[in-house]
């Protein structure tokens, strides 16, 4: 597996389709990891588009931050943009879910030099931030003590389902079983994550949101109609923060987008990735 070492840490990631293609670069949610892109990076990339899946410092990574890293959403989104740096890419299609998806509004806003276009599936936004599901995981994070015993159950595959369950039609539980290895078996990722669990203020959403408006590049906000935890109303007011924006509404998909719907996920980024005039 390709890594990119920056001053802070070091970011594995999953490369598919070709070097000349556009760069589609994803951005996961909190405890998450780069599989949950698999079935859309390999769709895409047989259309041609170059397609990086890192796994971003959100509690899943392999490797912790190192001293004095900024662990916060805002040190995520600039990790991103270290990343595009780092490899030199440009015109980059973007595309957040869950969290990733207000991660990718803050690159979008703060360092968006390298973006073609912005692609935000169901995510956080606005006052919708943090989500509810999350409460015990801040209350527990302000030391840790409390963490670790917030954090012990994820071992079982009941607290899994109950964690992930709802964020897909899909059996998510595979891939939930790998997300929570680094934070039970690595105290320094378990440390990464509690301090971003910390950090969490629904300020950061709402400052990002009142700043949408000077993202200049195409977007795209492909929600999904099944989602049980981010409104629909929250894709229409994005698209009207956004100047460049359009809305789609992909059916039979819940949170998960790319595994409940992943073939019209994939027409949907392709239509912004690869516009008719091109």
């Amino acid at each position: 597996m390709p890594t990119v070492e920056l001053d802070h840490t070091t970011i594995h990631y999953d490369e598919t389709g070709p070097d000349t293609g556009r760069p589609v670069v994803f951005v996961h949610g909190y405890a998450m990891g780069q599989e949950l892109w698999a079935p859309l990076a390999e769709r895409l990339a047989a259309r041609g588009l170059r397609c990086l899946a890192p796994t971003w410092p959100l509690g899943a990574h392999r490797t912790p931050l190192r001293p004095g890293a900024d662990a916060t959403l805002p040190g995520v989104a600039a990790t991103i943009g270290g990343f595009l740096e780092a490899l030199g890419l440009s015109d980059v299609v973007l595309v957040g879910n869950d969290t990733g998806g207000l991660v990718s509004q803050l690159v979008a806003v703060h360092h968006g030099e390298r973006l073609g276009a912005l692609v935000l599936t169901s995510c956080d936004a606005f006052e919708h931030f943090p989500p509810p599901i999350l409460k015990p995981f801040v209350l527990a994070s302000r030391n840790p003590t409390t963490w670790r015993a917030a954090v012990k159950p994820l071992a079982l595959e009941i607290v899994r389902r109950r964690a992930y369950g709802g964020l897909a039609h899909a059996d998510v539980e595979p891939l939930a079983t790998e997300w929570v290895r680094p934070v039970l078996g690595d105290p320094g990722v378990a440390e990464d994550l509690r301090r971003l669990t910390f950090s969490l203020d629904r300020q950061t959403s709402l400052d990002v949101a009142a700043r949408l408006g000077e993202v200049t590049v195409p977007a795209l906000i492909a929600w999904s109609a099944d989602d049980a935890f981010f409104p629909l109303n929250d894709a229409h007011r994005l698209a009207a923060a956004l100047p460049r924006a359009e809305v789609r509404v992909l059916q039979g998909a819940r949170t998960f987008s790319m595994l409940d719907r992943p073939d019209e996920l994939a027409d949907a980024v392709t239509d912004i990735a690869v516009p008719a005039t091109s």
